[in-house]
């Protein structure tokens, strides 16, 4: 009786935090998702990321041609990322190490997401959101257990994109299974 009322519970807070996300394309492709469970939240303010990393941070502003409505937007030549709302306002925003192998620009979205794993690269991630394929190489959004953002390993072809813990965190409660992502230039 006590797994059926917990089964009761955890599936009341997904659907509550599904509902809280708008709504969003339903078409996914392989596994199903684990669910959300945390609502994204604002990176530091500009000042104390100063503070906290020695340096300034990117733009904060959402590239114009990166589509409209609730998605990810992750820009090449930047290496940023965005969560953007329903209503186009960017919820968070950060910059990421990318691997070695580039999505090219374009429209994707979110297929499968796996909790934990090792890279490619042999590093502890988590958090890993795939979205697209590239010369046979998985593209995936993750972070490094440690925290750590190492260089992409020399001689792999690796399409980790790294982010730090926090945001990984948060990039993992927005990017459900089905969440468009907007790779642009």
């Amino acid at each position: 009786m006590t797994g059926l009322t917990t089964g009761a519970i955890a599936v009341v807070a997904v659907l509550g935090v599904q509902a809280d996300q708008g709504t969003k394309p339903t078409a996914s492709v392989g596994r199903p998702s684990t669910p959300a469970t945390a609502d994204a939240k604002p990176s530091a303010e500009p000042e104390e990321k100063e503070k906290e990393t020695g340096a300034k941070p990117k733009e904060s502003a959402v590239p114009a041609d990166s589509g409209t409505g609730r998605r990810i937007v992750y820009s090449l030549g930047t290496r940023q990322v965005w969560l953007v709302d329903a209503s186009d306002a960017p919820r968070r925003s950060f910059e990421v190490w990318p691997g070695t192998v580039a999505p090219d620009p374009g429209t994707y979205t979110i297929g499968t997401r796996t909790d934990a794993t090792t890279g490619s690269d042999g590093v502890d991630i988590e958090h890993i959101v795939y979205f697209a394929a590239k010369s046979g190489v998985s593209i995936a959004f993750s972070n490094a257990v440690d925290g750590s953002s190492p260089p992409p390993a020399e001689g792999r072809s690796t399409g980790g994109i790294r982010v730090a813990k926090a945001d990984g965190e948060a990039l993992w409660a927005f990017g459900t299974t089905g969440t468009t992502v907007r790779v642009v230039e």
